[in-house]
């Protein structure tokens, strides 16, 4: 069994985080896009299955922000027979703990869930909130209270399924329509907002709707401070694999706070590659705007090929 796991590592140093500070805000409004690219965090990759059914490109970039806290993961085996490919975009807050964790661990746990191939959608959601608990322990004796977000589209065969806790997100272009499979997890849904009220918590104004004035979405990892209210139990959605499926686009939400998912289906089925795709994507953000980490993922999909479900064992291979 082979895997491909690759990363951001997210920003460290506290050395240099008065002077990055200072220096960027000198800059803000000057610099050309290139000064923030060259961020020795910048990660940009191309990836293809070896059966061709599948190829996938990454770009990520800390943008305007003085650290990085955005990771992301992919892995591709075989179980069982089946093809299994997983992507996952995690954007941390208050510190990248969280989402490193969640990076390192999540898709491992969610391999070792004994129903993962005959119950997809289960062993999900409780891998999520496991992993959720496991985090929370490991940094019981700190006094961090980090969070993250984590968007995942898991590939079982033909069969597709995202799990989304935060606001990170997952769009698919059918036919060349944008369909999101993920809504985002903000205070402000009427459901969101019945479910943290009855649990006892409060959703407020500051700027944004919050979860008790602090934290604007409603359902993340870590946070254990808001740990009754805000949760890692993640909503599911499952799609067949048919030929009106060309690609999958997963982004943190830098992306997606200032590029509409229409216009993120449009830029990405411009390129032929899904790198370039990628790229372009969170170029096309950071011109719009964007003062957050931005990172994308962008999976192409080819159905030139026999029935995914039936393909010999394949990895991912680096262009």
């Amino acid at each position: 069994m082979m895997m491909v796991d690759l990363f951001v590592e997210g920003g460290k140093g506290l050395v240099f985080l008065f002077f990055s500070l200072k220096f960027e805000f000198s800059l803000y409004l000057l610099a050309p896009i290139s000064y923030y690219w060259r961020s020795p965090r910048v990660i940009s990759f191309s990836l293809a299955s070896e059966d061709g059914e599948l190829s996938c490109g990454y770009s990520s970039f800390r943008g305007k922000r003085v650290t990085m806290e955005d990771f992301f993961d992919v892995k591709n085996t075989t179980i069982d027979g089946q093809r299994v490919c997983m992507f996952g975009i995690f954007d941390g807050h208050g510190g990248s703990r969280a989402a490193e964790y969640l990076k390192e661990h999540l898709f491992e746990n969610l391999l070792k869930h004994p129903q993962f191939i005959t119950d997809t959608k289960l062993a999900l959601s409780e891998s999520y909130q496991q992993t959720d608990v496991d985090f929370l322990e490991s940094e019981k004796d700190t006094y961090r209270d980090d969070g993250s977000t984590a968007s995942t589209a898991v590939l079982v065969g033909d069969h597709l399924y995202v799990a989304n806790v935060g606001d990170s997100r997952t769009v698919i272009s059918k036919g060349g329509k944008a369909i999101p499979l993920s809504e985002d997890h903000k205070p402000n849904r009427s459901d969101e907002r019945k479910r943290i009220e009855s649990a006892g918590g409060v959703v407020m104004w500051a700027g944004t709707w919050r979860v008790g004035g602090v934290l604007a979405m409603s359902r993340a990892f870590g946070n254990r401070m808001l740990k009754q209210f805000v949760v890692a139990e993640p909503e599911i959605q499952e799609q067949k694999i048919d030929e009106e499926f060309e690609l999958l686009v997963l982004a943190s939400d830098g992306l997606w706070d200032v590029v509409p998912n229409e216009d993120a289906v449009s830029i990405a089925r411009t390129e032929e590659e899904p790198e370039a795709a990628a790229r372009k994507l969170t170029e096309a953000a950071f011109t719009r705007g964007s003062a957050d980490n931005i990172t994308c993922i962008v999976v192409q999909f080819h159905h030139d090929k026999t029935d995914p479900s039936k393909t010999d064992p394949s990895t991912f291979q680096e262009d």
